[in-house]
């Protein structure tokens, strides 16, 4: 589409398939879930025409990307996702080389630990949806949701290995796409054992947003086929390992530039303690480096499918700064 080049590369015992376009610093786009590196198709193309070179992957158990073991969740830990990074830009960038990262859901998650273990790698910083997400020696986040919302919860029934593969695998594809990226309350998403989606129900139509095309849907549809969901619900069954393996990072910082974007209709915003921690200083806190703030009015959870140009002008008055 549009020019946009496609490579593998082959790093960290994976195959890495990336979408590129552009010439200039780099920006790395890493994608959430259930995602590929076509979430950032807008974002791609826009700022390759504003004079940068734009890369996204599919992450690791995702898409194109080959090579990861989908049947071993202790392989898909934040330590394996930013080794796999590490190793992308040591292939595709020059030595000493830093580069703006842009995250979303999961990507977000893993930028922020890139920034963290690797500032040295990085110029500046642009997240959405999900916040730094500091270490607490309480407990792990699965543990936390399961004690505010119950066994239904999305994160507590993908733990299971297997489990929600065998649920969904009642539905085909593109319904698993639809009724995943049109998710649009700011309550949590609910997957009651054996009835599927809580918030649309088997057999119910579902109605796509103007933002999301019968051919988009295709498209993530098709590499869903391709690759399986495993990969994806990996990331989550790693949240307790991460937990284990992160308590050396208690109170760790992020320390470059970064601008956070929210939606108020995204779900991660309504989770317990999100926004006392986003606007009572904690955020500021632990990114010293916290430039802006922004809230979207009327967004959901796909903020950067949803709302591509209000996005696009962001990063680029953001990345323009450095």
């Amino acid at each position: 589409m549009e020019g946009i080049e496609h490579k593998t590369i082959s790093v960290n015992g994976l195959n890495i398939h990336i979408a590129e376009k552009g010439q200039g610093q780099l920006v790395l786009f890493l994608h959430g879930f259930p995602e590929l590196w076509y979430s950032w198709r807008h974002q791609i193309v826009y700022l390759a025409d504003h004079g940068y070179r734009a890369v996204a992957p599919d992450l690791r158990g995702y898409g194109d990307t080959t090579g990861a073991p989908v049947d071993d969740h202790t392989k898909f830990t934040v330590y394996h996702l930013v080794g796999d990074l590490i190793g992308l830009l040591d292939a595709i960038t020059s030595e000493g080389e830093k580069v703006f990262v842009v995250g979303h859901d999961w990507g977000a998650f893993v930028a922020w630990h890139l920034c963290m273990f690797r500032p040295d790698r990085v110029k500046a910083l642009v997240n959405l949806s999900v916040p730094f997400i500091h270490w607490d020696p309480m407990g792990d986040m699965v543990q936390s949701l399961r004690a505010a919302y119950g066994e239904d919860h999305y994160v507590v029934r993908f733990q299971e290995p297997g489990d929600i593969e065998a649920e969904l695998a009642r539905m085909d594809a593109k319904t698993v796409v639809k009724k995943f990226l049109t998710f649009r309350e700011s309550g949590p998403l609910y997957f009651p054992k054996g009835k599927g989606f809580h918030h649309s129900p088997d057999g119910a139509t579902v109605s796509l947003p103007s933002w999301l095309s019968e051919e988009d849907v295709e498209y993530f549809a098709s590499k869903l086929e391709k690759a399986g969901i495993s990969g994806g619900v990996n990331y989550y069954r790693a949240i307790r390992l991460n937990w284990e393996l992160s308590a050396p990072w208690s109170c760790a910082k992020v320390t470059v530039p970064t601008k956070f974007i929210i939606g108020d209709q995204d779900l991660v915003y309504y989770m317990p303690g999100m926004k006392e921690y986003i606007y009572n200083g904690a955020f500021q806190k632990d990114v010293p480096l916290l430039e802006d703030v922004v809230v979207m009015e009327g967004v959901g959870h796909f903020i950067n499918q949803e709302k591509p140009n209000e996005i696009n002008k962001h990063l680029i008055e953001f990345l323009r700064k450095f």
